[in-house]
């Protein structure tokens, strides 16, 4: 599995076909709600080449960072 970030204002851009999420309200945001994550298996989506990929290792990194988790 492969992931990515993209910005908010990338939505319109994405082929939902081509990735594991079904829908805009799938998305995982930060919190600002400025970007979110995507991901895919297999060959990367025409969308997304040039793109930053992560591995699981990488992305969780992110995800667990103050921007991407929210205080109980």
């Amino acid at each position: 599995m492969k992931y990515t970030i993209l910005n908010t204002e990338e939505l319109n851009s994405v082929n939902f076909d081509e990735v594991l999420e079904t829908s805009q309200n799938t998305l995982r945001y930060n919190n600002q709600k400025t970007k979110f994550v995507l991901k895919f298996k297999g060959n990367t989506p025409s969308f997304l080449v040039n793109k930053q990929l992560y591995d699981y290792e990488g992305i969780m990194q992110i995800l667990n960072s103050p921007d991407w988790t929210q205080e109980d």
